[in-house]
């Protein structure tokens, strides 16, 4: 008896020492893996570290405030601050152009007497090119203040005994004593006419336009109804529609016919070409003198509601296809 209940205790002995090596080892199975998870958690951390340093997540310094300033914060408030600089660089109007604005001259010669010294802005000479004025500065011209005015665009329906004065040109009863009252702005014309001629002018303190439209190069068109010293014979007219040469060049003519209604010697021509006197000079070609010359379309504008000697407005429009022409 004795025997087997020591038998029995030593095998329940047994068992329970294989339960408790069981357990220890599931015990060691479980603090394995513990700290196999807590390695591997490590090891991400310490990978996600490595990655962090030198990207944009990199901690490069500190605000006033003292917090931390990731490399990603400081390139976006870089960015920002670029944006504002070029922002505050593209405000304003360039230079010369500010000096065309203002009548004084193009912008071609505006840059010659910007490099030459004579602007100054805030009472400091400006050289540079591309320098742009700011609302609040102050621009002088040679030592007078000049500031831009608002464009204006008139279209002058001229009589007879008016000149067009050129550049420089000294003369008594000129097409800028019709046009004194029309504004305070310098005013310079488009399609200049002889005293005996009449017609339509334009006139504008754009000066870009004035002298891209008065370029002879450029092909504006114009009609004229001119009246000759006698009968104009068929084939003269022939001779005229189908280009003739004048100092070497060939003139092309648009249309030309009699005036319907009108007398033999009345006749209407289209021209596109923008040289001085060039009418008379075609007629004379055929041997005729022309006693009147009145233009009464240009650009597409024309005499409608617009008495002799008088001037008006050009509508929104009406600019609008000026510049298209220039």
């Amino acid at each position: 008896m004795s025997r087997g209940n020591e038998g029995a205790k030593g095998n329940r002995s047994g068992r329970q020492g294989s339960k408790s090596n069981s357990s220890n080892k599931g015990g060691n199975r479980r603090n394995a893996g513990s700290l196999e998870h807590k390695s591997n958690t490590s090891g991400r951390n310490s990978a996600s570290t490595r990655n962090t340093r030198g990207g944009k997540n990199q901690i490069i310094g500190t605000s006033r405030s003292g917090k931390p300033v990731t490399k990603k914060e400081y390139i976006d408030r870089k960015k920002k601050e670029g944006t504002t600089v070029k922002k505050n660089n593209a405000d304003g109007i360039r230079l010369n152009k500010y000096i065309s604005n203002s009548g004084i001259c193009s912008r071609r010669d505006a840059d010659i007497y910007i490099a030459a010294g004579s602007v100054t802005v805030n009472d400091k000479p400006v050289t540079e090119m591309g320098y742009r004025v700011q609302p609040s500065d102050e621009v002088k011209f040679d030592g007078r203040s000049i500031e831009p005015k608002k464009k204006e665009y008139f279209l002058l329906n001229k009589p007879k005994g008016f000149i067009s004065p050129r550049s420089g040109e000294k003369a008594t009863k000129t097409v800028m004593d019709l046009m004194a009252t029309a504004s305070t702005s310098r005013l310079h014309y488009v399609g200049r006419l002889g005293r005996k001629s009449l017609g339509l002018m334009i006139f504008t303190n754009d000066l870009e336009i004035a002298n891209a439209l008065n370029n002879p190069n450029k092909k504006i068109r114009k009609i004229y109804q001119v009246a000759l010293d006698r009968s104009f014979k068929h084939e003269d007219l022939m001779k005229i529609r189908n280009g003739i040469t004048i100092e070497g060049e060939e003139i092309k003519v648009e249309d030309i016919n009699y005036v319907e209604g009108g007398k033999n010697n009345e006749i209407g021509i289209e021209i596109h070409s923008g040289k001085d006197n060039i009418v008379q000079r075609i007629f004379d070609q055929v041997g005729y003198e022309v006693n009147v010359l009145d233009r009464v379309v240009i650009g597409g504008l024309t005499k409608k509601d617009l008495p002799r000697g008088h001037y008006r407005l050009l509508t929104k429009q009406e600019v609008i296809n000026l510049k298209m022409l220039a």
